[in-house]
């Protein structure tokens, strides 16, 4: 795996004696969105906020971008995008680097998610996750693997989008680990294209290390420790779009990539 740029290296912070005081205000605001937010959302997730649209947007999709948007606000983070965001049936392929790589893509745009099967039980995220569509894959199992790129296909031929991080898995933030062909499947089958997403995490991405699971890290010990982070910018560009290919799904990968790590650069 290629080093990034040594901007993105940046070491943890031994002490920040502000991080208290961040818990202090914050916790409270993440209280009250998970206690009305939460319950506000999920309720408005049902078969008629589908069928309503606002500015070309399901009613229910801007409810869940606005949840997630808010989210990642009370954890400090100032959100900027970057191009366009495919519309309809596209698959949105991303750099996997922590939890909240899921909230800041549903902040720009609503997709359902390959995730592994864990999410499904972890406290907030793994609920709302599953209302939202995600897509568990349970490692390991060839038949949860074939049920997994099924549903992705019904998913893209229905006129939906799906997301997913085909390294396989979260990284230590300083590299773009290798991206697995197979899950590219099911774009050349349903013959949508493949959106890569550089997600960026500081100025010039000098956070992703400190956003990446630690050594022995938790998905709570994170999720506590990102609650009392300084407030920085996340990004998410969206860059252009692979066409389904007929040289199949390894040169999609690849070009997805390639083009990935050259938004990390610059």
């Amino acid at each position: 795996m290629p080093p990034m740029s040594t901007q993105t290296q940046t070491a943890r912070p031994a002490q920040d004696w502000r991080r208290p005081l961040r818990y202090l205000w914050r916790g409270p605001l993440l209280s009250l969105h998970l206690l009305v937010g939460l319950p506000l959302t999920l309720l408005m997730i049902n078969p008629v906020s589908a069928r309503i649209e606002l500015r070309g947007e399901r009613l229910d999709h801007r409810i869940i971008r606005w949840w997630s948007g808010t989210l990642m606000r009370i954890f400090g983070f100032r959100l900027r995008r970057y191009g366009t965001p495919l519309p309809g049936a596209a698959l949105f392929v991303a750099n996997h680097v922590s939890w909240i790589d899921i909230e800041l893509m549903h902040s720009q745009r609503m997709m359902g998610f390959v995730a592994k099967a864990e999410i499904a039980r972890w406290p907030l995220v793994g609920w709302v996750a599953s209302r939202g569509g995600t897509i568990y894959h349970h490692r390991g199992s060839n038949d949860s693997l074939h049920g997994v790129m099924h549903q992705m296909v019904q998913r893209l031929e229905q006129g939906l989008a799906v997301g997913v991080f085909p390294e396989g898995r979260t990284t230590g933030g300083d590299a773009i680990g290798t991206f697995h062909a197979r899950i590219f499947q099911p774009a050349v089958l349903a013959n949508v294209p493949a959106q890569p997403v550089a997600l960026k995490y500081g100025a010039r991405g000098d956070a992703q290390t400190i956003v990446a699971f630690g050594p022995r890290e938790n998905f709570l010990q994170n999720f506590l420790r990102l609650l009392g982070e300084p407030g920085r910018v996340a990004e998410v560009h969206f860059l252009e779009p692979v066409a389904a290919s007929e040289d199949g799904r390894r040169r999609m990968a690849e070009t997805c990539r390639e083009r990935i790590i050259a938004a990390m650069a610059g």
